[in-house]
């Protein structure tokens, strides 16, 4: 007979977060922590970003294939959400560079194999699986714009060509999400814009699909809780509706914080991004290149996001709340 305290441990859902000290991860240990009947594991290399989350965390790393399995079965996990990879766009010699989304995952798969109690995974890819502006015509269609799109892009094969697993999985694309815990880039973005050296473009500024995190935390954990039918083996894109101008976002930053935006013409910017080009290549870093600027006048709408729509219907925060949220945070924590 075990101790009452074990019995009501094993009553209770485990969730495994694989990649928790990360932005998106912090934001749902965060979530699942303030909830009843979960017990938590964040399973991660890097310690967590919340302090407040360091009694949940195990070092674990994905290309150790025997201590991520025992890791893993250990736990025992009921849900998993696979958060972990390698996400920069530094790479540019070898996709053998992002081996975490790759050999990571097929050492992932084979853990949750072993696990006895799963009934459901979240496998993390990327909206980097097409290139900016293109449009796929199915979840398999792809357009990697470089190393790290490519990586990801192998991910999702490796995870459908694991066969039949035993439990529920669905992959999930997160777009440009932003909020409490980011980094680059729009840390950056928040960052320039409260130290008043945002400057808005004049003439055509790109309309993109962004998401706040409270809403990216909301609609993946109505993923977890779906009905199977409703999201086995699917894609999903993560992120908000209606998609944003990025000087309409820029304005409401700085009417929140009650301070004035420039606006040069687009001539300038050109300008600025072609000594921007020269200088990186010198290794000075500039905050425009021909690249950046290219990115900022590229729409990227994801007309996919109604199918996530359909299951998490009501997102909680609109655009205004989740730029308060931030600039809270940001104050806190700089």
């Amino acid at each position: 007979m075990y101790p009452k305290f074990v019995q009501e441990l094993h009553k209770m859902q485990n969730i495994l977060i694989i990649g928790g000290s990360g932005f998106i991860g912090t934001n749902l240990v965060d979530f699942y922590l303030h909830q009843e009947g979960y017990n938590i594991l964040n399973l991660d290399s890097a310690p967590p970003r919340n302090p407040a989350h360091a009694a949940i965390w195990q070092k674990a790393d994905l290309m150790d294939k025997a201590g991520i399995k025992a890791a893993i079965t250990g736990f025992d996990p009921d849900f998993v959400f696979h958060m972990a990879a390698r996400t920069d766009l530094d790479e540019r010699k070898s996709i053998s560079g992002y081996a975490a989304n790759i050999d990571g995952v097929s050492h992932l798969i084979s853990a949750l194999r072993q696990c006895t109690r799963l009934k459901r995974v979240i496998f993390t890819s990327s909206m980097l699986v097409c290139s900016v502006g293109y449009i796929p015509k199915n979840d398999q269609d792809y357009c990697p714009p470089n190393l790290y799109g490519e990586s990801k892009v192998q991910t999702e094969k490796i995870i459908r060509a694991a066969g039949e697993l035993p439990f529920t999985w669905c992959i999930i694309r997160p777009t440009s999400i932003w909020g409490p815990w980011f980094g680059t880039p729009y840390r950056d973005f928040f960052d320039i814009v409260m130290q008043k050296k945002y400057v808005k473009i004049g003439g055509k500024v790109a309309v993109k699909t962004f998401g706040f995190v409270g809403n990216a935390v909301y609609q993946i954990r109505s993923l977890l809780h779906a009905d199977s039918e409703l999201v086995h083996t699917k894609t999903f894109y993560i992120g908000d509706h209606p998609p944003l101008n990025i000087n309409e976002w820029a304005d409401e930053i700085a009417h929140q914080l009650h301070i004035p935006l420039k606006q040069f013409p687009l001539a300038i910017f050109k300008t600025a991004a072609i000594a921007g080009d020269l200088l990186t290549k010198l290794g000075i870093p500039f905050p425009i290149t021909s690249f950046r600027l290219k990115n900022m006048q590229t729409d990227n709408i994801i007309p996919q996001l109604k199918d996530t729509y359909q299951i998490a219907p009501a997102p909680p925060y609109s655009m205004q709340e989740g730029i308060s949220i931030t600039l809270s945070w940001l104050k806190k924590h700089q």
